[in-house]
């Protein structure tokens, strides 16, 4: 089984870290360190929406678009983030209006 690595608020992060997730809750400055430190090591990193929005978002797309490792964007639950609507921008990319 590979490493998880969860990053985000300690609420959220309480849930996926029972279910075996290393658990980091960084400063809003250091988000983009931790987030770097995942990538290189992780099979699975985990985001608050809140901790995705800290990040710059074409540094984010481009590694969601690698596929390794597996990058999820999660709610959060003190921060009242939501994951951005993926289906709006498939569309959107699309020409789709719906």
């Amino acid at each position: 089984m590979g490493t998880t690595i969860f990053i985000g608020d300690e609420v959220t992060g309480a849930g996926f870290a029972l279910a075996g997730a290393e658990l980091r809750a960084p400063e809003a400055a250091a988000t983009l360190a931790a987030f770097d430190e995942a990538t290189a090591g992780a099979d699975l990193v985990l985001l608050t929406a809140a901790a995705a929005a800290r990040l710059p978002e074409a540094g984010l797309a481009a590694r969601i678009a690698r596929g390794r490792p597996l990058i999820a964007v999660v709610p959060d639950l003190v921060g009242g983030a939501a994951p951005p609507d993926l289906g709006a921008r498939v569309y959107a990319a699309l020409g789709v209006e719906t």
